[in-house]
């Protein structure tokens, strides 16, 4: 017995209109089914006690290949059996509340434009130098074919197989012999890495920037990386991607899809230590820029040990002091948790002396250094002696360079002399515990850069402070011994055979970090500095000119974009050196005693720490070239020869080509330039109008080279930033 209430509803539509009456007996099920069809608009902005009342109990539903078609069905619901329909033609017979037609115009107006698309990429393909016996219309059918469709397939996802994909796979068949489709690992956004692709990068990461910082497990899958957190896996591959010779533009397409979801992982909060280890590899090889004002590397580094901190990498012992849940850490886990820490310090230490900022690290009794210890705890040779390197750079950086009564901050000449003995010693022990444990060249080589950032404060002393010449000559000893290591490896040791390769190929410069890439800045300058001063008949010139013209191959060989940081860098010395005329001003005296002991090589800019010596440079510089206005414009087009200024003017360009690796050249991708971070919009162009800096006619815009405060080298040099092809590293 119906109630008053659901007899007025059925008697009457939403509209308070009557309802016209329908017997269910003369109704098919299939029309029954239309009718729901019909009304499927209706109900959207129904209320639900109507949408209920329009249920008529014991009404049948189609199945939905029945409903796509409006056609008769005879599914039975309870117990579930198929149509005939469906099982003559072999369909998936189902029924679902929410399913909804789709109207064959808007498929067919569809299907239009992706013909369309495909013909515009056939034409394409054929100015591209691609032969074609059949016309549009055969590829188009051999695209529907369900043999190409079931071979060409993705892996992981069926749906990211795109037609640009089939038209270029059956074009490169009609040219003859076989051909398989890569199959597509992953996607960020619209950057696709294939399986073959993702399997070099992560071998090459593994074999060859990995011993750089070794804290990741080589054994485990790419995939599941992927599952440890994303950023981790595209950090890893964004990394490879700086030397992937089969694919150089990768690094380029994955900047800006790696940016963005680098900076959305940070927004989120990050609480998974996953995230943690792959801001440590975005800090120590940063992501390519066009100006150093946009290089986050400083910022990331800040979120980097903060989050270390907030989710209780400091504490492993105690990490449900940090959680909201209860975690049980085996000892793997343990471990992996303590080498992750050490890595966050190692790399905050090497940002911190890199930049010339202070650094954020945190050496606690988790970092204690425990001769003997087996545990979890312990770090290994390679860490261990990285960690205390490290240590002993935080050393000099906070007692020379963080005064409490000085503006700067810059400890006194006396009291610096008295710390620079003190650090000298304590270097040597260092030097040889670390040598003793027989560790990889890349050990020894950030064992030459923290002396190298010790005798870098022979910089701020002056002619008066007492043992001046012997701070010049262990600053040169330093710098040279630094240099020599990194261009030609130790030869007079015998480094373990696990380690040979680290010595060959320039593999040092080749997959340097940022901060090996920074001191070797320092030392070119550095080598300039001590060249045009007195002191330049203290030492062996040409000697010191031969390392210098290596030094600026060796720059341009770290650069991973074409007229990236470094390579602008390395012109920006060159400029430097032309202009001085060295040569001739150091052979200027004509005996030793004429040669006077001056206040020349002090800093003016001194709040950088052991860096100030780049931005004093540079600062210098650009006085006294802006007032001159010597140069032109093609410097900027090719690599320029140190000592071409010797029979014309400073800013001569004529090429050396011992000076440029032959895989880059400035003329091909003169628009392009980069520092550390995310690629950048273009500038306004060049003009013959701009202000003449360094030998170089620019406009006054705001790009910088080296600071990413840009406040000191604001308008240095400007390029015309425009996107090019086949960028490596950005």
């Amino acid at each position: 017995m119906e109630s008053p209430e659901f007899t007025t509803m059925r008697a009457y539509g939403p509209n308070g209109a009557p309802k016209r009456k329908r017997s269910i007996m003369e109704s098919s099920p299939g029309s029954i089914a239309d009718h729901d069809q019909d009304q499927d608009h209706d109900d959207d902005d129904a209320s639900p006690e109507t949408k209920a009342a329009r249920r008529l109990p014991g009404v049948k539903r189609a199945c939905n290949e029945c409903r796509q078609q409006k056609l008769r069905c005879d599914v039975v619901q309870e117990p579930f059996q198929s149509c005939s329909r469906c099982n003559r033609l072999k369909l998936e017979c189902k029924i679902e509340t929410n399913f909804k037609r789709v109207g064959k115009r808007s498929k067919h107006a569809e299907m239009e434009k992706e013909i369309e698309r495909l013909r515009r990429a056939v034409n394409a393909a054929k100015a591209q130098g691609f032969l074609l016996e059949e016309d549009e219309e055969a590829i188009h059918s051999q695209l529907q074919s369900p043999i190409v469709n079931s071979q060409y397939s993705h892996t992981r996802n069926p749906s990211l197989m795109g037609s640009d994909e089939a038209v270029s796979s059956l074009l490169h068949l009609k040219r003859g012999g076989s051909y398989a489709l890569p199959r597509i690992a992953r996607e960020l956004e619209d950057f696709r890495l294939t399986e073959d692709d993702e399997g070099q990068l992560f071998n090459l990461f593994f074999t060859s920037f990995h011993p750089y910082l070794p804290f990741l497990n080589p054994s485990q899958t790419p995939d599941q990386y992927y599952q440890q957190h994303p950023l981790l896996y595209w950090a890893i591959v964004a990394v490879a991607s700086r030397r992937y010779a089969q694919e150089p533009t990768y690094l380029t397409k994955l900047s800006g899809p790696l940016t963005r979801l680098l900076w959305n992982t940070v927004g989120d909060v990050p609480q998974s230590y996953f995230a943690v280890k792959a801001l440590c590899l975005l800090c120590t090889w940063p992501l390519p820029t066009s100006t150093s004002t946009t290089d986050p590397t400083h910022i990331l580094c800040g979120v980097m040990m903060k989050t270390a901190t907030g989710i209780g990498l400091h504490r492993p012992n105690h990490i449900n002091d940090f959680s909201r849940f209860p975690v049980e850490l085996n000892k793997d886990g343990l471990h992996d948790r303590v080498k992750t820490w050490a890595v966050c310090n190692i790399v905050a230490q090497t940002i911190g002396t890199g930049y010339g900022q202070p650094a954020s690290s945190l050496y606690d009794w988790t970092l204690a250094i425990r001769p003997g210890d087996s545990g979890p705890l312990a770090l290994g040779p390679e860490l261990e002696s990285r960690l205390q390197i490290e240590r002993f750079c935080d050393k000099v950086s906070k007692e020379m360079y963080s005064n409490a009564s000085d503006p700067r901050g810059v400890a006194g000449d006396e009291h610096r002399a008295m710390l620079m003995r003190v650090y000298r010693r304590e270097y040597g022990e260092i030097q040889a515990a670390v040598l003793s444990q027989y560790v990889s060249p890349v050990v020894n080589l950030h064992l030459k850069a923290a002396g190298f950032h010790l005798r870098l404060a022979g910089f701020f002393d002056s002619s008066k402070t007492p043992g001046y010449l012997d701070d010049l000559m262990g600053l040169w000893r330093a710098t040279t011994s630094f240099l020599d290591y990194i261009l030609d490896g130790d030869k007079t040791s015998h480094e373990e055979p696990a380690f040979a390769y680290q010595t060959r190929d320039q593999y040092l410069l080749m997959y340097a970090t940022n901060y090996i890439q920074q001191m070797l800045v320092a030392a070119g300058f550095a080598l300039l500095k001590l060249l045009r001063s007195f002191f330049a008949k203290t030492i062996d010139f040409d000697r010191g000119r031969d390392l210098f013209h290596r030094t600026v191959q060796a720059i341009r060989t770290t650069s991973v974009v074409q007229n990236d940081l470094n390579w602008r860098l390395a012109e920006l010395m060159v400029q430097i050196w032309n202009g001085a005329r060295l040569e001739d001003h150091a052979r200027s005296f004509p005996t030793e005693d004429s040669a006077k002991i001056d206040d020349s090589l002090q800093l003016k800019v001194r709040c950088r720490h052991s860096m100030s010596l780049v931005f004093d440079s540079i600062w210098h510089w650009r006085e006294e070239y802006q007032a001159r206005g010597r140069g032109t414009l093609d410097a900027l087009k090719r690599p320029t020869n140190p000592d071409s200024a010797n029979e014309s003017s400073a800013s001569s360009t004529h090429l050396d080509t011992t000076l440029a690796p032959p895989s880059q050249s400035l003329a091909t991708t003169i628009g392009m330039s980069a520092s550390n971070g995310a690629l950048t919009p273009s500038a306004p162009s060049l003009g013959a109008s701009g202000a003449n800096l360094l030998g170089m006619n620019y406009e006054p815009t705001a790009y910088d080279v080296w600071d990413p405060q840009h406040w000191m080298l604001d308008g240095l040099l400007d390029f015309n930033y425009t996107f090019g092809q086949a960028i490596e590293g950005a």
